[in-house]
């Protein structure tokens, strides 16, 4: 009988960059979003070879393109792919890296390194990106042995999508990739001590769960990303209207629990819902499912959900007691344990009525709301016009970082998970644009807007011209206050509302010293249209509130991409507020 190797002598030698890409399809992986350079030719050589069967997406930059693999990732759940040169351009992708690592999105990297022979030279373009990303990544690889890459890929795809997902980084130095073998697809792993698979929840510890609802009387679903992640959104639904117990979400979780839920208490945390913070704080049941006690959720820590019994599910050990010491930690997979959990519970003993009518009451004290009087458009307006007309649509929403963001938060319409991409852990300003597109190349069918603010989109605004080159159609909603808003809310709030390099516009604005009522429309810099225009966009400004809705449905009609400038005032604050490391006595409403 032939051995294995004899039979590999009659097989075809292809290139060690040629075994990096028929890996990524053997992975399902159908686009990948890549910028080249000298040390990653090679890698883009053979991907042309491979046109066929998976596209390639030049970026306009290199941040640009990993944002865009996250947003193919957040909105499917499958890995993202991106592809970068040595040095400055795996340098551009830490940033993205980052983010996936602390919003736990499965993100392969790829870069080209300098050769073998002259790594730790300082050779032309060369940084030691393993060690930049030692402690942003799951994992991360340095192939020094092309025979070494197809056990590599494989493993950096197991890693980054199993237990809790996160950026897998490969860095591939030229000469392997030019390297000639005769590659085994399926040879085995070597993660000794990695096993996600076993973390399921013990019977005893989900029978724990189920007693405890059945003594609670105010009983709160605490539901985070988590749930999102581990495709654990029914089995959450389930739960609820089983147990009759609300539902607050971190921003992560949004879309995780329908928003037009009776039992949808919205988000909670620093800019959360009153009653979602009230009835956290009151509860005497606090489920927590595939959270992280986030500071901008806990706040003060010590005094966070301080009157209940905590239970705290997570698929991360490293989670659990880290940021709050909780009474009943259990370490599973999220779906697994609700789903036991569903099998078994029943509805607390005590009627629950009193305290669905005490959240009832604080929902119509303090609804997110806005002054509808206000003569121009507000940001939180034309957010609610947004989610009211496209209510009945397939819609994705990605977010850049600041008042925008919150505002989405509070006043889109989630009801279904991976509809909303927000960069939440990291809070990464340009998010939002490379964000949408990666979701729309992975989801053709869906509408994919991107609310943004003007600071924030200039941050990868290049992209403009990836989304027209690669007929991308993605909406941008472009909520353009002229400043830095969030800062300037804190400036307000902290500062004596005093500006520190927080205005955008000309500086011989005026209103550049914030003193004034508002922005007029000829003194509001750069032109935006004009920018989306130059790019081959559809574009337009709007100001005026009657001319809103009519504006917003030829955004999302267009054919192609499109923007809606809409000028808001810069002086709103993003409401109710938790001020940094405060409890809810100190909830600010007005």
């Amino acid at each position: 009988m032939a051995t294995a190797s004899r039979l590999r002598t009659s097989e075809a030698f292809i290139t060690g960059a040629d075994v990096v890409i028929e890996s990524l399809i053997r992975h399902g992986v159908d686009v990948i979003f890549a910028y080249p350079g000298g040390a990653s030719m090679p890698l883009h050589q053979a991907l042309t070879r491979y046109e066929d069967k998976l596209r390639t997406i030049l970026p306009r930059h290199e941040q640009g393109g990993a944002f865009a693999a996250q947003g193919y990732a957040r909105s499917t759940g499958r890995p993202g792919v991106c592809m970068a040169t040595s040095g400055p351009g795996a340098l551009n992708l830490v940033t993205a890296i980052a983010d996936a690592r602390m919003d736990s999105v499965p993100l392969i990297a790829i870069t080209g390194q300098v050769g073998t022979s002259v790594i730790g030279t300082d050779a032309f373009q060369e940084t030691p990106i393993v060690e930049v990303c030692r402690g942003i990544t799951k994992h991360h690889y340095l192939v020094t042995d092309a025979s070494d890459i197809a056990r590599v890929m494989r493993e950096a795809f197991h890693i980054a999508t199993t237990g809790r997902p996160g950026p897998v980084l490969v860095d591939l130095p030229k000469n392997i990739q030019v390297t000639q073998i005769v590659p085994d697809y399926d040879v085995p792993m070597n993660l000794p001590g990695y096993h996600p698979e076993a973390r399921k929840a013990h019977p005893e510890q989900i029978a724990q769960i189920a007693a405890a609802i059945q003594r609670a009387k105010r009983p709160v679903i605490y539901a985070g990303g988590g749930v999102i992640t581990g495709d654990a959104a029914a089995q959450l639904r389930e739960l609820s209207q089983r147990t009759g117990i609300p539902v607050t979400m971190t921003l992560m979780g949004l879309g995780a629990f329908p928003a037009d839920h009776s039992l949808c208490l919205d988000m909670l945390g620093m800019h959360g819902s009153v009653y979602a913070n009230y009835a956290v704080d009151q509860a005497d049941l606090l489920l927590a499912i595939g959270v992280r006690f986030d500071d901008r959720v806990t706040g003060k820590v010590a005094e966070f959900a301080q009157h209940g019994f905590i239970v705290h599910i997570d698929i991360d050990p490293s989670e659990i007691n880290k940021n709050k010491v909780v009474h009943l930690p259990i370490v599973a997979d999220v779906k697994d344990a609700l789903t036991q959990l569903n099998q078994i519970v029943e509805a607390p003993t005590a009627s629950l009525a009193d305290w669905h009518a005490q959240i009832e009451e604080w929902k119509k004290e303090d609804p997110f709301s806005f002054d509808e009087s206000y003569p121009g458009i507000l940001a939180q307006e034309a957010i609610a016009e947004l989610s009211r007309i496209t209510a009945d649509r397939d819609t994705i929403i990605t977010v850049g970082v600041g008042q925008h963001q919150m505002w989405a938060a509070q006043f889109y319409k989630f009801c279904r998970p991976r509809t909303w991409l927000s960069s939440s852990g990291l809070g990464t300003m340009g998010f939002g644009l490379p964000a949408a597109m990666g979701a729309k190349v992975a989801r053709p069918e869906a509408l994919v807007v991107d609310i943004d603010g003007d600071g924030s989109i200039l941050m990868n605004i290049q992209e403009f011209a990836t989304c027209n080159c690669e007929n991308i159609p993605v909406k941008v909603l472009l909520l353009n206050n002229q400043h830095l808003g969030m800062v300037v809310q804190w400036e307000d709030r902290f500062f004596k509302g005093n500006r520190a390099h927080t205005y955008l516009g000309p500086i011989d604005n005026p209103e550049a010293s914030g003193q004034g009522d508002g922005i007029s429309p000829q003194n509001r810099y750069p032109n935006f249209v004009g920018i989306a225009e130059g790019f081959g966009w559809q574009a337009e400004t709007v100001a005026k509130k009657s001319d809103l809705v009519a504006a917003l449905y030829r955004l999302i009609d267009s054919p192609g991409p499109a923007l809606l400038d809409v000028q808001v005032p810069y002086q709103s604050h993003v409401l109710p507020m938790i001020p940094s490391g405060g409890t809810v006595k100190d909830l600010i409403k007005r």
